[in-house]
């Protein structure tokens, strides 16, 4: 197991090895796809409660939209597998930082750009990949991971781009892993 780093809450439990964790996400790729039909993926979900409170907001519009209408009429955002596949990351996420004694709240990289900043960049990147996760009609996770499990060559070439953007962006913004 590798040592926590000096950024590491005290008492917390190393991470897991990239050959043992990299494993174990193949394993429940695989699994999610014998048991539901679907690869993993998160930002169905978004679209879904985006759909929901468009639905308790304004239900005229939402129902007349015909990218929103139609979750709208698919039922409850709680009938959707990507519902309770988002809730079961959060969960197994909150669960596993309890237990390795890694629960800090904290903002990343907010030394070297500020906390404003930070979550301003951090704001703009999260509107800008869910825009771009949108209009492709799937997220970093549905594209790279299942993409390039089933050998698509989407996936691949997704997961290339998006690793150099990523240095691009880094390089940038004057972030990255210092």
């Amino acid at each position: 197991m590798n040592t926590p780093s000096v950024c590491e809450p005290p008492g917390s439990q190393a991470y897991w090895p990239a050959w043992v964790a990299g494993p174990l996400l193949g394993i429940v790729l695989l699994l999610t796809f014998i048991l539901t039909g679907h690869g993993l993926g998160a930002t169905g979900f978004t679209t879904r409660v985006t759909a929901w409170l468009g639905g308790e907001v304004a239900p005229r519009w939402t129902l007349a939209n015909d990218y929103l209408g139609p979750m709208i009429e698919d039922g409850s955002v709680l009938s959707s597998w990507i519902t309770w596949e988002v809730l079961g990351v959060f969960a197994g996420a909150f669960f596993s930082a309890r237990l390795a004694r890694r629960m800090a709240w904290r903002i990343e990289g907010a030394a070297t750009s500020g906390t404003v900043g930070r979550l301003l960049k951090a704001l703009a990147g999260g509107i800008l990949a869910g825009f771009g996760a949108r209009i492709s009609a799937g997220c970093t996770s549905g594209v790279g991971l299942s993409g390039a499990a089933v050998l698509g060559v989407s996936g691949f070439v997704f997961l290339i781009s998006f690793f150099i953007s990523g240095l691009i962006a880094a390089r940038l913004t004057g972030g990255g892993v210092k």
